[in-house]
């Protein structure tokens, strides 16, 4: 059954039994109540019986009121009958469903009867159908849809560039055959070609109706097509849609296919956008708002507009800003240029508000924000935290050898470093995996856990996008918790660790922070975010050590070409092996600041110089856009 007839049985069924109510008196109730049954079911013939008019002149009226507001339904109800002699006025409340969940109209309305040769007769006019509808009068549904909001960075300037598109369309009064010409841009787009025939017919004669909207690549596959329909027009629109960085956090555009037209309702239509991913997605009402609807009477003959009946304002739409620092993002992206699969994630340490999210040949949300990996031992920042914690000084000898094993699980450091240092701060300098193993039994597992949380791992950020804040895996033998200090069995994003970095820069861990206005996103996003979590105020003294144990990684440790690329650099830099479905990746990691910029970057490489280098570049080129900012 179509949803428009289904949606009208459903509401006669509720109705009837209201209106037969009424009607304990044979007439002139019965042909009120045939009249408005019949109008309500589109039964238009039976409800004509009741009508002093032509017949047929009343079931073309009847249908038309339903045609040209595209109504999904009408329902009415009896507010009273009152009669003298020979002579009856009945009056009636009309609740008209305008569709695609447009608002819903209502209006009072009144029936005059008369006896009619014994019969009771609905006295015909155009104002039965509404009181200020006359002859030489249509109603019509007027929108004014409201072109997208754009995405913008932390300065108010849009993340997107204009894109060409194309839409198809009518001026309704120049078309001569509109069910043709709707048949055959059904067969090309898929659309209903109902619902495009009835968009045509209720909308102002007058006014060009989008129809349906193409990119470039569909639009030059099916222009031949489409130009062979009599009296469709092409008009070409410019909307800023094509993102850019980060493409894949800001999200791309598409026009409404007819699956997703069924799919979203609301105020989306044939010919407007919607969001595929990214932050377009996960605000698509909050960019798009809802259309403007106004039900108006026009001269059938100019198609002027006589008068409006009423009008929605519809949703306001607005634009979403960001954290997104321009210029910290083309520093990201200059520096993961290159042919390594590469993440880099740069935060603000004082604030949370993420900078950049720059990848190559990775995704921004997907690995970036959501990746799921072994931190390795970068991850000794969030150990080292337990570990002195429960007694352990950065002084304190801890031999780095080649290979160790600890509880059964064996460790091994590539590339034996020398023992020049054999303190701890040194192996945590040097990420020497197998001296950090060893510590094993100075924590337990627990212990370190508490360590994470305080980082921020595993807890809830509340950002509109997918991201993963690590998992920390219980440990209760010694073999486990030399894992976890190793950095082997947890697993954290790209982003978890950018927080971490700005944790022990700024002294306060700080959930991450991506969109500024509005401060949620739709309420139909698919997965609305969960509460942040609080921030968090690390012990003054611990992170005091943090900061000197991870400053020594840049002078004296594996991170040291962040700070020969960069210069003045606090970070550690560690290599770790991923193997998932037994396929084995090297991966290097960094993990640092520079000033209140913190930063995380993980490289698919088996050195672990290989990101510190990365990040060394980022804050290289990141200090020339300073100065050439300040310059100008």
């Amino acid at each position: 059954m179509h949803a428009r007839v289904l949606r009208a049985a459903l509401a006669i069924g509720l109705v009837t039994p209201m209106l037969t109510g009424c009607f304990e008196e044979p007439s002139p109730h019965e042909a009120v109540r045939d009249f408005l049954v019949g109008w309500q079911t589109g039964d238009y013939a039976d409800a004509a019986q009741r009508v002093d008019g032509d017949p047929a002149t009343v079931r073309g009226a009847l249908q038309s009121f339903e045609v040209q507001l595209d109504a999904a339904s009408i329902r009415f109800s009896m507010k009273g009958i009152q009669r003298n002699g020979d002579d009856a006025r009945a009056e009636f409340h009309a609740q008209v469903d305008l569709g695609e969940n447009n608002p819903l109209w209502e209006y009072d309305g009144a029936l005059p009867l008369h006896l009619v040769d014994g019969v009771w007769k609905v006295r015909w006019s155009p104002s039965i159908i509404h009181p200020d509808l006359h002859a030489g009068q249509r109603l019509a549904v007027a929108t004014v849809p409201e072109g997208r909001k754009p995405i913008l960075d932390n300065q108010g300037n849009p993340l997107q560039e204009e894109t060409k598109l194309y839409v198809a369309g009518v001026y309704p009064a120049k078309v001569k055959d509109p069910g043709r010409l709707c048949d055959q841009l059904s067969k090309i787009t898929g659309f209903a070609q109902d619902r495009l025939l009835s968009r045509i017919l209720s909308s102002p004669p007058r006014d060009f109706v989008p129809l349906a909207t193409f990119g470039g690549t569909k639009y030059a596959s099916i222009q031949a097509k489409l130009a062979v329909i009599k009296d469709l027009e092409i008009q070409p629109d410019t909307p800023p849609v094509a993102p850019k960085s980060p493409v894949q956090i800001v999200g791309r555009v598409a026009a409404i296919t007819p699956e997703a037209e069924q799919q979203l309702g609301g105020p989306q239509r044939a010919g407007d956008t919607v969001g595929r991913d990214g932050l377009q997605k996960a605000y698509q009402d909050q960019l798009t708002g809802s259309t403007e609807t106004r039900v108006v009477i026009l001269d059938t003959k100019t198609s002027d507009q006589v008068k409006e009946l009423k009008a929605w304002p519809g949703r306001k739409n607005d634009s979403v800003r960001t954290t997104i620092d321009s210029r910290v993002q083309k520093a990201g992206d200059g520096a993961v240029a290159g042919s390594r699969p590469t993440a880099l994630v740069a935060v603000n340490a004082t604030t949370g508000e993420i900078l950049a999210v720059s990848t190559n040949q990775l995704n921004q949300e997907k690995d970036a924000l959501a990746g799921k990996y072994p931190p390795g031992t970068t991850f000794s920042i969030i150990a080292s935290d337990a570990l002195l914690e429960n007694g352990l000084t950065p002084s304190q000898k801890v031999p780095c050898s080649a290979d160790r094993t600890v509880g059964g699980a064996r460790f091994v450091q590539p590339g034996l470093l020398s023992p020049a240092t054999p303190t701890f701060s040194g192996d945590f300098a040097q990420g020497c995996v197998t001296a950090l193993a060893s510590l094993a039994r100075r924590v337990d597992g627990r212990a370190l856990a508490d360590s994470a949380t305080e980082f921020g791992i595993g807890g809830d950020w509340g950002l509109p996008l997918k991201t993963f804040t690590g998992s920390v895996p219980e440990a209760t033998t010694d073999a486990a918790v030399a894992r976890l200090i190793a950095g082997t069995s947890v697993q954290v994003s790209p982003l978890s660790m950018a927080l971490v970095a700005a944790a022990v820069d700024s002294g306060t861990w700080r959930p991450p922070v991506l969109v500024t206005s509005p401060s949620t996103p739709d309420a139909s996003a698919e997965a609305p975010p969960a509460a942040p979590m609080p921030p968090k105020v690390l012990d003054p003294a611990m992170v005091g050590t943090l900061r000197t144990l991870m400053r020594w990684g840049v002078t004296k440790g594996t991170a040291k070409s962040a700070a020969a690329r960069g210069g003045p650099v606090h970070g550690v830099a560690s290599e770790v092996t991923q193997v998932v479905k037994k396929k084995r990746t090297n991966l290097s990691w960094f993990v640092g600041w520079q000033g209140d910029v913190a930063v995380a970057v993980l490289s698919h490489s088996a050195d672990a110089t290989t990101s510190a280098g990365i990040a060394g570049d980022f804050f290289s080129y990141l200090q020339r856009q300073t100065q050439a900012q300040t310059q100008t």
